[in-house]
Order: C-alpha cells, then sequence, then structure tokens
C-alpha cells in the first residue's frame, strides 16, 4: 500500500522538464545577450597598453525569474495531482528549498556585483572575501553558488521525498556536471562565440530531459500495469 500511494505521489517527470527546458533556454538567453569588448590589459597579465578581449553574456533576471517559476509551477502541479488522485503530497519540501536557495544564490549575485561589473583583473568580493577571479577556488565558489545550488541540491531533496533511488542517481550525476567545469574547447567553440554557452547549458540541459523522458515513461508503464 506504501509503495503504491508513493507511486501515486510522484511526478518526477514535470520538474525535470521545466527544468530542462529552462536550462536550455539558458543558451538563448546568453546568446541574444553575448557581447564581445577589447579593454586594457590588467597590469602583470600583458605588456603595458595591450589589449584584451572581454566577454560578457547573460541576463541578470532570467535564472532567478524562471527558476522561482519553476517550483511555484512545481507546487500547482503536485498539489493539484494530489487533489486528483485523493492522495497527500509531501513535495513542500523541495519547493521551499529551492525558492529558498535560488534566493541565497540571487543575494550571491547581487553581492558580488553591487558595485557593478567588475573591471578585468579586479578582485572578486563573495560575501567579503576578496577572491581572485582567476583561482580555481573562486570558479568552483561560483559554480556552486549557480545552478549546483539553485537546481542540483533541491533535486536530492525531491529524491529524499519521493523515495527515489533513480532521481537520486540522476541528480548525483547533476552535481559534478555543474561543479566542473565544461570548456568549449572539446565542442570546437572559441570563448569568442555567441554560442559558447552551449556546452555550459546543453549537457545538464539534455541530461534534466532524458530524466523527465525516463520518469515519464515509467510513469506511463505503471498506469498500463495498474490498468
Amino acid at each position: 500500500m506504501a509503495r503504491k500511494v508513493r507511486a501515486a505521489q510522484r511526478g518526477t517527470w514535470f520538474p525535470l522538464l521545466l527544468l530542462g527546458v529552462l536550462t536550455l533556454g539558458g543558451i538563448l538567453v546568453d546568446r541574444f545577450t553575448f557581447k564581445v569588448e577589447t579593454v586594457a590589459c590588467p597590469a602583470g597579465e600583458a605588456a603595458a597598453g595591450s589589449a584584451c578581449t572581454l566577454v560578457t553574456q547573460g541576463s541578470a533576471v532570467y535564472w532567478p525569474l524562471g527558476l522561482a517559476l519553476a517550483y511555484a509551477a512545481t507546487a500547482c502541479f503536485y498539489i493539484r495531482r494530489s487533489r486528483n488522485r485523493g492522495v497527500g503530497t509531501r513535495v513542500r519540501p523541495y519547493v521551499l528549498t529551492g525558492i529558498v536557495l535560488v534566493g541565497l544564490s540571487s543575494a550571491t549575485a547581487v553581492w558580488s556585483l553591487r558595485h557593478g561589473m567588475p573591471q578585468l583583473g579586479e578582485r572578486l568580493d563573495f560575501w567579503g572575501l576578496q577572491l581572485d577571479p582567476t583561482s580555481g577556488v573562486t570558479k568552483f565558489l561560483e559554480r556552486l553558488a549557480g545552478n549546483a545550488m539553485a537546481v542540483g541540491l533541491p533535486l536530492l531533496v525531491l529524491a529524499w521525498v519521493e523515495r527515489s533511488r533513480a532521481l537520486l542517481l540522476l541528480a548525483v550525476v547533476y552535481l559534478p556536471i555543474e561543479l566542473v567545469p565544461l570548456t568549449t574547447g572539446w565542442a570546437g567553440i572559441p570563448f569568442t562565440s555567441p554560442w559558447s554557452a552551449l556546452p555550459t547549458f546543453g549537457v545538464p540541459g539534455v541530461l534534466l530531459l532524458l530524466g523527465a523522458l525516463g520518469f515519464g515513461l515509467a510513469e506511463l508503464s505503471g498506469r498500463r500495469n495498474a490498468s
């Protein structure tokens, strides 16, 4: 009986579908906000008076707003499903964790940019810590404060809520993908290309969509067997 109730409560494919579409949408957002500038190189990195290439892309509102809407839509989906099937839903921990972590991730970004975009060579202010932007620790913290925290950690909570080992495995695979930098070299895309975000968002986005497809097919198969 407990297994049947948990199966009726599950709707894992829906949040994975939303997160996958949102992640792939980040490719287009970065494509259309892409900008290349030629600026003076910071002291010590090149000869005096030489020029460096600065690439900027991304939207300050896309991820916070998109993730918040995704978690709100997930809550509505689970509540409606629980009413239609006459079983309770335990999705609240997942939704609350996601919204809190999205807020924390956004606050981290706002703190880092409160004095404007750091200039090339300037130290990055990470909650009062003046970090070298070129160091591995700084880059790891930036990735951790991004989708690894706002998407990966809530997926672990959802795996616990739904008692799903398959979702736990997907989350365990997803987190290293977000935490390990995906360079564009293997894809043959230069960092000055408007499509340079393709590997960064394409790999985790496809993983989430494949997960949504797998869970959706499993749910459909379960319904057919039950009928």
